[in-house]
């Protein structure tokens, strides 16, 4: 199981409140846009990362995990998952306390890495499902 409902509270509600959203950017039609407002709503602020660095939904956005100038406690995955293991790689170098792999971006390699490096994980769900379910 990637993502059972203890690990998914955990993340949601006690690992802090700033989530780098890789794969965001001013498409609306991206599913990361809308997932992006829905955690806004629930009170997390959201870092954008994509190579285009845009500003949305008011955050600034960056490059990639290392540009961002403060720490990040989630890191949101929204890229194809050929490319996720590294973003993973690249979060635990950066000192997140957890993962999340959206709907159907999946590395088993990538999930044992992280969870072997002490970070939480959840893989092939959805914050912006999982989220309202808690309160």
């Amino acid at each position: 199981m990637h993502g059972d409902e203890a690990t998914i509270r955990t993340i949601l509600t006690e690992l802090g409140d700033t989530w780098a959203v890789v794969g965001l950017s001013a498409n609306r039609d991206r599913a990361a846009y809308g997932v992006a407002q829905v955690l806004q709503r629930f009170g997390k602020r959201i870092v954008p990362v994509h190579p285009k660095a845009e500003t949305v939904h008011g955050e600034q956005g960056y490059a990639t995990l290392a540009d961002i100038p403060f720490d990040v406690d989630v890191v949101d995955v929204f890229v194809n998952s050929d490319l996720a293991g590294g973003v993973a790689d690249e979060a635990v170098a950066k000192g997140a306390r957890a993962v999340w792999f959206q709907l159907g971006v999946i590395d088993e390699a990538a999930y044992a890495r992280v969870s072997d490096a002490g970070l939480e994980m959840v893989m092939d769900r959805c914050p912006a499902i999982e989220i309202p379910r808690l309160r």
